[in-house]
């Protein structure tokens, strides 16, 4: 049997090794949480959410996604009615050079269903770096609730969406509207049958060579004409090419375009002196005073149709008097008889007789 000193000694064993068993647990869940080392310096920062949104002291903390530090505290403050969550954390001081004043800590979930932590954004930040009991800028990610709340109005337009296509395909299946007379008319169905059936017949004949497409895909003459004129099309083509003929000369004779390009700058120089008043048309088109003549004369020369056309003064008499039309019509009558008559007999008006006294 064990005496009284042996049985203390034991327990005293057992209540060391317990006792260094929790240090080194706690130690190890200390390195764990995202402390480097138990004596590393720290720099403590603070912000403020509007809503903690699951965060815990000892949660970590993120910069670019690496952690540097811990949330120590997350408490509510009444001098801040918008922000009343302030969390404060410690980061690594290795890490403090990284972490600008105007760097954005957010709340953010690991995975849909993960522990919150806090993440800080320094891609933006252009200001001196942090310093001991900084308060930095906080942004509110959307949590699984903002999503579900501000999806609602969508699964409710799906919702209403899927309602609307259950009762079309409803109808569809009864056989009402156009797409059901379409699946269920046996009918339709046998008028597509028949079209079907008579394109086949007419891919048939096309086949054989009947009918008019068929002669254009069957007959070889009909071919060899074909390969014929593009063998033109292309000889004329070549000639073109080569400036030969009226064709090529009129696309390869410099000459050509040199005489065109002088009538273009000569119509171009005519024009300009037309529009400067220069020259017979310049004088025409810009000439007021001959203007005023030339309209002038129209106007005369209108008054006088008009007069001819109302049949007065003596031209006018002329051309509407019937009287003057008709006796100029009998002795034009009679110039011919006298004529006539005159070459008949010509002695009998030609004679001419002399008398004596």
């Amino acid at each position: 049997m064990p005496s009284q000193k042996q049985l203390k000694w034991s327990e005293l064993r057992v209540g060391v090794t317990v006792i260094v068993a929790s240090i080194t647990l706690a130690v190890l869940i200390f390195l764990l949480s995202g402390n480097k080392g138990l004596f590393a310096r720290k720099v403590t920062l603070v912000t403020y959410f509007d809503n903690a949104e699951g965060l815990r002291a000892g949660q970590p903390v993120d910069l670019q996604g690496v952690p540097v530090g811990n949330v120590t505290a997350v408490r509510i403050v009444t001098n801040r009615p918008l922000t009343p969550v302030q969390v404060t954390m410690k980061i690594t001081r290795q890490f403090q050079p990284m972490v600008r004043k105007d760097t954005v800590a957010t709340v953010k979930t690991a995975g849909v269903l993960g522990e919150s932590y806090i993440d800080l954004e320094s891609k933006a930040a252009t200001k001196p770096q942090v310093a001991e009991g900084d308060e930095l800028p906080s942004f509110n990610a959307p949590g699984l609730e903002d999503v579900v709340r501000s999806s609602q109005g969508t699964l409710q337009n799906v919702d209403i969406l899927v309602k609307r296509l259950d009762r079309i395909l409803a109808q569809v299946e009864s056989g009402k509207g156009t797409l059901g007379q379409v699946i269920n008319d046996p009918t339709l169905m046998n008028k597509l049958n028949t079209i079907l059936n008579q394109v086949q017949a007419l891919l048939n004949d096309v086949d054989k060579g009947e009918g008019t497409i068929g002669m254009l895909f069957k007959d070889k003459e009909l071919y060899r004409k074909l390969d014929d004129t593009v063998s033109k099309l292309n000889h004329i083509a070549d000639e073109a090419e080569s400036g030969k003929g009226n064709l090529g000369k009129f696309l390869k004779d410099e000459s050509l375009y040199n005489n065109l390009n002088q009538t273009a700058a000569k119509a171009n120089k005519l024009m300009d002196d037309v529009n400067a008043g220069k020259g017979t048309l310049g004088t025409l088109a810009k000439d007021e005073d001959f203007a005023k003549k030339l309209h002038n004369t129209v106007n005369k020369l209108s008054a006088i149709a008009d007069r001819l056309e109302a049949g007065e003064g003596t031209a006018g008499r002329l051309l509407k008097d019937p009287s003057v039309y008709n006796n100029t019509d009998q002795l034009l009558v009679e110039s011919r008889t006298l004529i006539k008559a005159v070459r008949e007999n010509p002695k009998k008006y030609l004679t001419i007789h002399f008398r004596i006294f």
